[in-house]
């Protein structure tokens, strides 16, 4: 009899111990955050609002936007920075949390699922196939804003680094983009990174538009914003796995 209850107790504590260890395991909800927004850059105000740093204890961390006083960009792709400054007239990139944001909105993801996008060229084209597939599987695109990547090959990206002039208290698009460095190129493998929200114009998107995108490309020479781009025939979106 005591060995029998002696088995039943051990039962118990194994299906204890296994109840735990799911519990643990469970998949932390997916959530958003963001300090700092746009609206306040555009009134001027382009001081530090988050240290880096203070992120860096997060696991598969994806982040982007702006270093203090738009001296540079921000790019985080599961917890590695490809932070991007204009240093005498140069681009670097550097890949530290040692420095400040104006503005940034970040979220932890462990798992991506894939989906191909096809037939879509434009960047207008490719917000309407996120929403499209991100509804198609049950992301909640109303309520809540989303991060989401994309990979392959492009036919063509506008791109810029913010290097904001001190004591410029005129903020627009124009300036920012013509303030460091920008470019274009061609037919170039990138990695993407992106927000998507219908509810943070002027917070973390321009009024315009339901996402503000990021990139660095394949062998990580470049890295910044994305003022525009054209698509090839396909590309790889990733969304957080459900």
């Amino acid at each position: 009899m005591k060995k029998i209850k002696s088995i039943i107790s051990l039962f118990l504590i194994i299906l204890f111990a296994l109840a735990c260890r799911q519990k643990s395991e469970e998949k932390k909800p997916l959530e958003v955050q963001y300090t700092g927004a746009l609206r306040t850059i555009m009134s001027g105000n382009i001081q530090s609002v988050i240290s880096l740093d203070t992120l860096s204890n997060k696991e598969h961390l994806y982040a982007l936007d702006a270093v203090e006083n738009l001296k540079g960009e921000i790019q985080l792709y599961n917890s590695v920075s490809f932070n991007s400054f204009v240093i005498d007239s140069s681009l670097q990139i550097k890949n530290d949390y040692a420095l400040k944001a104006s503005l940034i909105v970040y979220a932890e993801v462990k798992e991506w699922e894939s989906f191909e996008i096809k037939n879509c060229t434009t960047k207008s084209d490719l917000e309407k196939q996120i929403f499209k597939i991100a509804t198609k599987h049950n992301v909640d695109i109303i309520d809540k804003p989303f991060p989401f990547l994309l990979e392959g090959n492009v036919k063509s990206l506008d791109w810029y680094v913010i290097n904001w002039n001190d004591g410029d208290t005129i903020h627009n698009h124009k300036k920012h983009k013509e303030s460091g460095l920008n470019g274009n190129f061609q037919n170039k493998d990138v990695e993407i990174i992106g927000f998507y929200s219908t509810n943070h114009k002027a917070i973390f998107t321009h009024h315009t538009t339901n996402m503000h995108i990021h990139f660095k490309t394949e062998d990580d020479a470049i890295a910044g914003h994305i003022d525009d781009l054209l698509l090839n025939n396909s590309i790889t979106l990733k969304l957080p796995e459900q």
